[in-house]
This record gives structure tokens, C-alpha cells and sequence, in this order.
């Protein structure tokens, strides 16, 4: 699957009309840079899980949800951001295209899923799916992350309220647009929803952890980068052990969330974030 979603997304790229080469080639950098497609994979899996038809016809929205995050990625990574060098055991998209070329490719790269979102409205669900993935990934959702999240978080409730919108929301949203798709009744949608919510901030506690005890040729990216930008963490409110056990009581929660429904691939996430040291 995951092989069909980054082959349909470079499709989706080289079909672009009148699109200027080295914007094609920052944007397909970052596309083409690796990843576990955590985002297009949950709505795939939810979708195949739920309905009785095949996954490959909501393939686009799935792409358009891992445009929205990479172009994240690349605006994350900028000087004015965190300015970080590595990214997925690669230099960063503006290292190797410049701090403007990356600005350009991360708008193109949301515009592009924007367009997508637009195409593919038909019916009462694909345009709920589509206004859903828009939002979560807007003002009310990652973009205000970021921007509570350039400012130190002063206490707990802080940092959850900035990880729910930064991190959180897209992973939620993947899974309920992809309930959505599928037709599937409020109850459901409202018990994606709960898991979405609670390993959301199991991965980014995860990511926090890994951020002091990861080896960077694993994770792919700089460690101690909170601690040099002055982030709070989880790490830095609880420590180690104690961020451990949340993330731990965090998954527990997620899974209890959706009993009852039967999608391998949550069960596999939650046993990612658990035990990998990523």
C-alpha cells in the first residue's frame, strides 16, 4: 500500500501543468524522502476496514494528506522554525534547494492537496471528507500548533493543547475522514475519533522521548533539538520514566477506544509507538 500511495503521489506531482522543474524537484525531494505514511495509511486501513470497497478509490485523499504533512515537515525544518539540517537521514529541503525554494515547494505542496481535496468532492460524504482534512490541517488545527509551539509551552495542559493541534489533529482527521468515506455510523466515527485523539499524543510523547534517548541514524533526524530550541516536552515536565508510562496509559486508552472494531493496522500502530525506538 504504501508503495501505491507514494507512486500515485509523484503521478500527482508530474501531472502538474506548467509546473517550473526545480519546483517539481524540491517538492518530490521531500515527497520522495522516506517515511512510515502514518497519515494516508490510517485512512486507507480505516476505509478498507470499513467499507465494502476498495481502498484504491480513496487513494487521493490519502495522498493529499501526505502532502499536507511533508509540506509541514519542510516548513518545520526552516531557519525561522527549528531550524533543523536533517530530516529522514536526508539534508533538509532547504539545504539542498535554499531557504526559498522550500518556502515555495511546502505552499505548493499544500495547494496541491487543496486542489485534490476540490476535485474530488462528488457527494455529501466526499465533501464532509474533504472540508474535514482542510480544517484539521488550518487555523484551527496544525497551523495554530505551530504557532502555540514557537512560543515554550509553561505547563502540561500547554504542551497537550499544542501536540493535540500540531500532531494530533491530522492523525485524527485521517482516520475519521476515512470512517467518513466508508459511511459509517456516528458511533464508529466518535470511537476513531477517541483513539485518534489519545495515540496522537502517544506519538509525539514518543517523539519527545526520542528526542533525548534516540540514535539519529535511526530516527533520521538531529537528537537534543528541543533542548537546543528551548521546546518544552513531556521529558522535561515528567522525565523519562515517567513520560514512558503516560505514553503507555495514552495507547491503553486509544485501544480501549475502539473495541469492537475490527482494523488490524491500529492495533499495529499501537504496538509501533509502544515498542519502537524508531
Amino acid at each position: 500500500m504504501i508503495d501505491k500511495i507514494n507512486r500515485r503521489m509523484n503521478e500527482l506531482i508530474d501531472n502538474m501543468e506548467g509546473i517550473h522543474e526545480n519546483l517539481k524537484d524540491s517538492m518530490k525531494y521531500s515527497v520522495n524522502a522516506g517515511g512510515k505514511r502514518l497519515r494516508p495509511m490510517l485512512l486507507l486501513e480505516v476505509f478498507k476496514g470499513l467499507a465494502d470497497d476498495d481502498a484504491d478509490n480513496v487513494l487521493d485523499y490519502a495522498c493529499a494528506i501526505e502532502m499536507i504533512h511533508t509540506y509541514s515537515l519542510i516548513h518545520d525544518d526552516l531557519p525561522a522554525m527549528d531550524n533543523d539540517s536533517l530530516r529522514r537521514n536526508k539534508p533538509t529541503n532547504h539545504i539542498v534547494f535554499g531557504e526559498d525554494m522550500a518556502i515555495l515547494a511546502g505552499d505548493a505542496l499544500l495547494n496541491t492537496a487543496m486542489e485534490i481535496l476540490i476535485r474530488l468532492i462528488e457527494n455529501e460524504e466526499t465533501k464532509k471528507a474533504s472540508a474535514l482534512i482542510a480544517s484539521s490541517s488550518g487555523v484551527s488545527g496544525m497551523i495554530s500548533g505551530q504557532v502555540y509551539d514557537m512560543k515554550k509551552a509553561e505547563s502540561v495542559t500547554e504542551l497537550e493543547h499544542i501536540h493535540r493541534l500540531k500532531t494530533g489533529d491530522l492523525i485524527k482527521c485521517a482516520l475519521v475522514a476515512g470512517a467518513v468515506l466508508a459511511k459509517a455510523d456516528s458511533k464508529t466515527i466518535e470511537k476513531l475519533s477517541l483513539y485518534g485523539e489519545n495515540i496522537g499524543l502517544a506519538f509525539q510523547i514518543r517523539d519527545d522521548i526520542l528526542d533525548v534517548t534516540g540514535n539519529e541514524a535511526v530516527i533520521g533526524k538531529p537528537v537534543h533539538s528541543d533542548e537546543k530550541n528551548n521546546k518544552s516536552t513531556y521529558v522535561s515536565f515528567y522525565g523519562i520514566i515517567e513520560s514512558e508510562k503516560i505514553l503507555q496509559d495514552k495507547v491503553r486508552e486509544a485501544l480501549k477506544a475502539i473495541e469492537g472494531i475490527s482494523i488490524p493496522y491500529l492495533q499495529t500502530l499501537a504496538d509501533f509507538i509502544t515498542e519502537s525506538d524508531r
